[in-house]
């Protein structure tokens, strides 16, 4: 089975069924089958072949569901890139895995326009909205959205791809300021939401409600599940309007609701004493431990709602969720290990740890990732043999506990990476951004622990002589530079940093004081001279 198999076959168990509603329009599985396959025909015609990459850079769109899917069927891997990215991680992600087409809006293509230039080898370039307006550039050939729904004739061809190709790069960061895509077959992609679609108990009944990016593989996998069990994917760009996002909820009786810990917060500051949600059967949260006093609230607002507290990375996709039942019992608990999955935590010898021993987090299972493209170090660094001969496991960089039961314990990150929001930030990339700005002598990132965003990213600066700069500039100069997450939430000036014996900062230390870190201690940081 194929990941694009999804579709076809819920298109032909339910083609009038709808599929994805997307700003009150309503799109059938019969309507996305047709456009994929004319997609599909389009990308074979201009050239697109086996296991070439295929850029979709889209926000949140049925453009961008039909898209994912026809790259599929023509055989092709896509990659779903942040609508967010700025220019250098944008050029970056397209040259190191050498773009073959690129799909995107018509502003998009009029902003990064000298990027898609640069780019050897890229052509057709599709645009959705008005192509008229990126043709007069004339350096690629466009084609327009409107031009391939217009087609009436558009035979299709047999896979050549198999389960054990790739079928999507996932770029994140990594522990430099380039990101790291990770390679995901469709054996990966199918075992991953097919166990979720499993634990979820999902049926062709459920209407899930996405404001999550495509791009994050949260997001994705909404609309992946959802096909594979013919369902509904109710796809919003965003959480920015709550109310509308409630409002729509409640019209289209939404029964599932996957969100993270930055949603719930605002949700649960709403008043939805007047909205009738009683429709919604469960809700899922990832990408950050869920606080115990959220899981409450949503428990008192949300009676008729199962709650799944999870855990998961890129790498595999999912590893483990907290049944609902064990909600009181183990709050703090992100679960054990999902369906057709085995996890242990080693310790520093690489041994397996007993109960409540602090270790590494080992993942064993069909949904871990092939590796890194183009970075056979970084592969090597976390897939490791297992014990069956050509095997190999995942080694999260995650610091885990475990109880006699099996469930597992959050601790924190073995390494420097810090996530936040979801996304994982290389210091390095921080740093740099800091360095940039005159004025800067010395600086430091380290994680502050947050209830909502799981870390936030703390700055710490010291000044040349003879230099001033308020909180308000650096945020400013990083925004200019950084995607929003990676933008430091606090800075702190320093006369001087800690060092260690060979006069490097010493990070450690930084993290200590952070770890132990309130908003009160930056003292005129965070007055009115911050952003």
């Amino acid at each position: 089975m194929l990941l694009h198999h999804f579709l076809e076959e819920s298109a032909r168990k339910y083609p009038e069924k709808i599929a994805v509603v997307e700003r009150g329009k309503r799109f059938s599985y019969r309507d996305i089958e047709q456009s994929a396959n004319r997609l599909a025909y389009v990308l074979r015609q201009h050239g697109v072949e086996r296991g070439e990459r295929v850029a979709v850079f889209l926000d949140n769109s049925v453009e961008a569901v039909i898209s994912l899917f026809a790259i599929l069927k023509a055989d092709a891997v896509f990659l779903l890139l942040s609508p967010l990215l700025k220019a250098g991680k944008l050029s970056y992600c397209l040259r190191d895995c050498g773009v073959k087409a690129f799909i995107s809006d018509a502003k998009k293509i009029n902003l990064f326009g000298q990027v898609l230039d640069s780019i050897p080898g890229l052509n057709p370039v599709i645009v959705t909205g008005k192509v008229d307006e990126v043709r007069k550039r004339g350096v690629k050939s466009f084609i327009g959205w409107d031009e391939i729904e217009s087609i009436r004739t558009y035979p299709g061809a047999p896979n050549k791809n198999i389960d054990i190709d790739l079928a999507s790069i996932i770029y994140t960061s990594g522990s430099t300021a380039n990101p790291k895509g990770v390679m995901l077959t469709h054996l990966n992609m199918i075992s991953a939401a097919t166990s979720i679609v499993t634990y979820l108990e999902n049926s062709s009944e459920d209407i899930i409600m996405n404001v999550l990016p495509l791009s994050f593989d949260y997001g994705l996998y909404q609309i992946l599940m959802a096909f594979k069990f013919g369902g509904t994917v109710v796809l919003e760009k965003s959480f920015a309007y709550p109310y509308e996002i409630i409002k729509t909820m409640v019209r289209e009786k939404v029964t599932g609701f996957p969100g993270v810990p930055t949603i719930f917060a605002v949700l649960l500051q709403m008043d939805l004493r007047h909205c009738n949600l009683d429709c919604l059967r469960y809700i899922t949260n990832t990408a950050a431990a869920l606080p115990v006093e959220y899981i409450r609230k949503l428990r008192s607002v949300f009676p008729n709602a199962k709650i799944y507290s999870m855990y998961g990375l890129t790498e595999c996709k999912r590893v483990s969720y907290l049944p609902p039942e064990e909600l009181e019992k183990r709050p703090d608990s992100v679960g054990r290990a999902m369906p057709n999955e085995e996890v242990w935590i080693v310790n520093e010898k690489g041994e397996r740890a007993g109960p409540g021993v602090i270790g590494e987090l080992v993942v064993r299972g069909s949904n871990v990732m092939k590796g890194y493209w183009n970075d056979p170090g970084a592969t090597d660094a976390v897939l490791k043999p297992g014990k069956l001969p050509g095997e190999k496991i995942l080694y999260t960089g995650d610091l885990f506990k475990m109880d006699n039961e099996g469930f597992l314990y959050f601790v924190g990150r073995k390494d420097d990476m810090i996530k936040t929001r979801g996304e994982r930030v290389g210091p390095e990339e921080v740093e740099s951004a800091l360095y940039s700005l005159a004025g800067v002598a010395e600086a430091a990132v380290v994680p502050v622990p947050d209830d909502i965003l799981g870390n936030a990213i703390k700055a710490c600066i010291v000044l040349k002589k003879g230099h001033a700069l308020t909180v308000r500039e650096v945020i400013a100069h990083c925004r200019r530079i950084l995607e929003e997450y990676a933008v430091p939430k606090y800075v702190e000036f320093r006369e001087s940093f800690p060092k260690n014996t060979s006069g490097k900062i010493d990070r450690l230390s930084l993290k200590l004081d952070a770890a132990n870190f309130k908003q009160d201690q930056l003292g005129g940081a965070l007055s009115g001279e911050g952003p």
